[in-house]
């Protein structure tokens, strides 16, 4: 399982209303180029092109839960699957990002670091393995 990379905005943006993870429209990007902390919005991360199964802006994750219990939230995400109809890629990082908010538009929620570049041939699928048990990320 790749390691979860929380963006710094996503603190500030949950205190201040901007995400209802349990409602809202979350999806996934691919970037090649390495997102950092710092970014706060999906026009600050450089996109694969679109294309042979990739379109920008990326994929909707179907939320499975999102539901507290004794004072833990966990968010729990379906696997996301791109598959290609043409070559897809390069890219290393998968960002989840929320796709429903309109100030800021598209805020970042974390990205995950695959540690090396991944490129998909025609028919090939790559899946975004979200952890059913511990979820996409926990708040206490």
């Amino acid at each position: 399982m790749v390691a979860y990379n929380k963006h710094n905005q996503f603190v500030e943006d949950l205190a201040e209303k901007v995400h209802n993870l349990g409602a809202d429209t979350l999806k996934v990007a691919l970037t090649n180029t390495a997102p950092v902390a710092g970014n706060s919005v999906i026009a600050d991360i450089t996109q694969i092109a679109n294309g042979n199964g990739y379109t920008t802006g990326g994929t909707q994750a179907t939320i499975s839960s999102s539901a507290q219990t004794s004072g833990t939230y966990k968010l729990v995400l379906a696997d996301v699957t791109f598959t290609a109809t043409g070559a897809v890629g390069p890219f290393r990082y998968a960002v989840l990002y929320n796709d429903t908010p309109t100030s800021p538009a598209d805020p970042l929620i974390a990205w995950f670091d695959y540690g090396s570049s991944i490129s998909l041939a025609n028919t090939e699928t790559f899946t975004v393995d979200f952890d059913a048990s511990a979820g996409v990320l926990t708040i206490a």
